[in-house]
């Protein structure tokens, strides 16, 4: 509906307007609805509108199919303020093209098939505010081509093909986006924008965020770094004050530990999304008061005890939770595909212990420390012995000490399987909770990974003999996809991940062989998943899905196969529940509309029979107590009946009922006499 409403609705505003409102030197297959105003949409033409008038102070003409520009298209403009140009066919810029558009401080040339910006191109518009280049295929710019736009406020060039930046000496310049570009590397004399409050560096391929930048940035507010190749959190963040706005989404980050955010206290906005997170510390709600939007999706949460602050969390503070339906647990399995947001204290599993006093018996609950960092993959933890010192070997730091109580000692081994969750460990595992809020399973023989979940292929058996026992290894595929739906397919990496016993980590990468768009898309994953369901996947469609190891060089021990979605068509579970509701509601509905129709035939059957019975006696269709009603008793009086009118068969009024559907009225006004001529008025709501 509205592809077919979008190009009605210039011409209704033609129609619903006066005729004084269109100026009689409006260009031609254009509108001039606003005053010093002027719309070409979809124009249609190579060319600017040559009857321009000189007063126009706003020029849209945006997907007209321009393909050329000369200065002389825009003589007579100096009055113009803003022009857009977006998604035409623009080549290139000649020199000095916009020389005559002195007082313009709005141009938008985006969406087109720019390759170079020249040295001259932009000369002569010094009051230059807002300059949008971006979604062009603009791969060289030369050094001096922003010369002269000292007011230039705005600058956006994502989305093109640039591998190098000139030096931007923007003094005034406000908000830059360089995102989705290939510029690995940014210094200070790159960024001469001391007043640069918006900065987004998405998409470069950047490895670090350079300290001296960022330094020299004193007035910013908002930075993107997401999608970049960043291995750990920049240490500059931890001195950078001001910040409102900040996203490290889909970097390969290690894990977040709490110190990392303790200077960002200002945060407003906060995107960490897709870096393979399991929990998130409670201090997190500490450091942030003033948080109001969080993006955390796509990530594989462990919602156990440790988690069950957060729903609460955000609901005492209001903060908006965004990307909600992609935010969900993947551990426990009681938990698994759950979205986290939706969950309540008592699904975390958290533990109940009871405390016995001479008086009373008071149950409480028991809340593990918790967690000092944000683990970014699934690592399987030994359990601590008792004689082992608390310290965290890989940071160096100690962790919290675990709750003692004056009876722990007493506590036996069936007490402490209870502050697990049921069903957390698989195949029998046995699970517990270590000191600082993990989950450790100790899984039984032939079975491996963090929750028990790997089976071994080829456990050993002892031997009925002293003969040597064969074992016949089966070349089974390492990636096996299945459960195919339209939108997603599960893909099975049990074996992949039972072959590289080295593994932190696995790098998915899968792309769409059957569609326009063939770019890979990079999921991280814990070397734990040995399931994996993609999903958001186009129909009927054939897809390429490679795992290699985590942070391993592209390429490299890289395993590949095959995945088909399913058409569409195909009724998948969904379905059937839907038919079963429309069937559950389809029932009653049509007892009711039976039970309308006996109800009809019966009122037709009585106003039937009292017909008959009125030509016996008086051609009446009411009882002998109504006759006064109806001025039939004042003519008996009179010694004579009234003139009896022709009996008039009216069809009972069909009334709509709001929808496509009519009904039959089966209340009817009382009854009349014949000899009145009264009848029902249809109604019409």
């Amino acid at each position: 509906m509205k592809i077919f409403l979008t190009p009605v609705m210039p011409f209704l505003l033609f129609l619903i307007l006066p005729d004084d409102t269109l100026s009689s030197n409006c260009p031609k297959d254009c509108s001039c609805l606003i005053p010093d105003s002027i719309l070409c949409y979809q124009r249609r033409s190579s060319t600017i509108p040559r009857e321009v008038p000189p007063s126009t102070k706003k020029l849209f003409l945006f997907s007209n199919g321009i393909e050329v520009l000369t200065s002389e298209d825009f003589d007579g403009m100096d009055s113009l303020e803003m022009l857009d140009l977006s998604q035409n066919k623009l080549t290139e810029l000649p020199e000095r093209v916009f020389e005559h558009l002195t007082s313009l401080r709005n141009l938008d040339l985006s969406s087109n098939q720019i390759t170079h910006i020249s040295e001259e191109c932009f000369q002569g518009m010094a009051l230059l505010e807002r300059l949008y280049l971006y979604s062009n295929q603009i791969e060289t710019i030369h050094p001096a081509a922003f010369n002269g736009l000292e007011y230039l406020l705005e600058l956006k060039l994502q989305g093109n093909h640039l591998t190098s930046l000139p030096a931007l000496a923007l003094p005034q310049l406000l908000l830059l986006d360089l995102r989705f570009n290939a510029l690995p590397t940014l210094g200070p004399s790159d960024l001469q924008t001391p007043n640069l409050e918006s900065l987004k560096l998405g998409g470069l391929g950047l490895t670090s965020l350079n300290k001296e930048l960022m330094v020299s940035l004193k007035n910013l507010h908002e930075l993107d770094i997401s999608e970049n190749k960043i291995k750990s959190f920049p240490s500059v963040l931890k001195e950078t004050h001001g910040l409102i706005h900040l996203s490290l989404a889909g970097n390969p980050m290690g894990p977040l530990k709490v110190q990392d955010f303790q200077n960002l206290g200002e945060l407003h906005e906060l995107d960490i999304s897709s870096l393979s997170l399991q929990g998130l510390p409670e201090e997190f709600s500490q450091l942030l008061p003033d948080l109001r939007k969080l993006t955390i999706a796509e990530n594989p949460f462990n919602c156990l005890c440790t988690l069950a602050w957060f729903p609460r969390w955000l609901r005492s503070q209001s903060i908006t939770l965004e990307r909600t339906e992609e935010t969900r647990c993947h551990f426990p399995p009681v938990n698994a595909r759950k979205v986290l947001e939706r969950l309540e204290h008592r699904d975390f599993g958290c533990p109940t212990t009871t405390t016995v006093t001479s008086s009373t018996v008071k149950t409480t609950t028991t809340i593990p420390l918790p967690v000092t960092t944000i683990r970014s993959t699934a690592t399987t933890i030994p359990a601590p012995k008792a004689s082992d010192d608390p310290t965290d070997k890989d940071h160096g730091s100690p962790l919290p000490p675990a709750h003692a109580s004056p009876s722990s000692s007493s506590i036996d081994t069936d007490e402490e399987q209870r502050f697990c969750p049921p069903h957390t460990c698989l195949n029998g595992g046995t699970c517990r909770l270590d000191q600082n809020g993990q989950v450790e399973c100790t899984c039984p023989q032939g079975t491996s990974g963090l929750y028990c979940e790997v089976k071994n292929q080829h456990p050993l058996l002892p031997p009925e003999d002293d003969r040597p026992m064969v074992t016949v290894t089966v070349d089974a595929p390492e990636i096996v996809s299945h459960q195919a739906t339209a939108t997603s397919i599960l893909l099975d990496l049990h074996r992949y991940i039972e072959m590289r016993p080295y593994l932190r980590g696995i790098r998915l990468t899968y792309r769409n062989l059957s569609g326009p768009d063939r770019r890979p898309i990079q999921l991280s994953l814990p070397a734990s998943f040995s399931e994996y369901r993609l999903r958001g996947l186009k129909p009927n469609s054939t897809y390429t899905v490679c795992a290699s190891p985590f942070r391993a060089p592209s390429g490299i021990d890289s395993v590949c196969t095959e995945a088909q979605t399913v058409a569409e068509s195909v009724r998948g579970h969904d379905a059937q529940l839907d038919d079963q509701r429309f069937t559950t509601m389809l029932v009653p509905a049509t007892a009711i509309l039976l039970l309308l129709v006996l109800i009809a035939i019966a009122v037709g059957v009585v106003c039937y029979l009292r017909r008959k019975r009125a030509k016996a006696h008086l051609d009446l269709d009411c009882e002998p107590s109504q006759l006064e009603l109806d001025g039939v008793k004042d003519g008996l009086d009179n010694g004579a009946l009234p003139q009896k009118q022709p009996q008039l068969m009216i069809a009972e009024p069909a009334v709509q009922n709001g929808s496509m559907e009519y009904e039959v009225l089966l209340l009817q006004d009382h009854c009349t006499s014949n000899n009145n001529t009264t009848s029902h008025k249809p109604s019409y709501f």
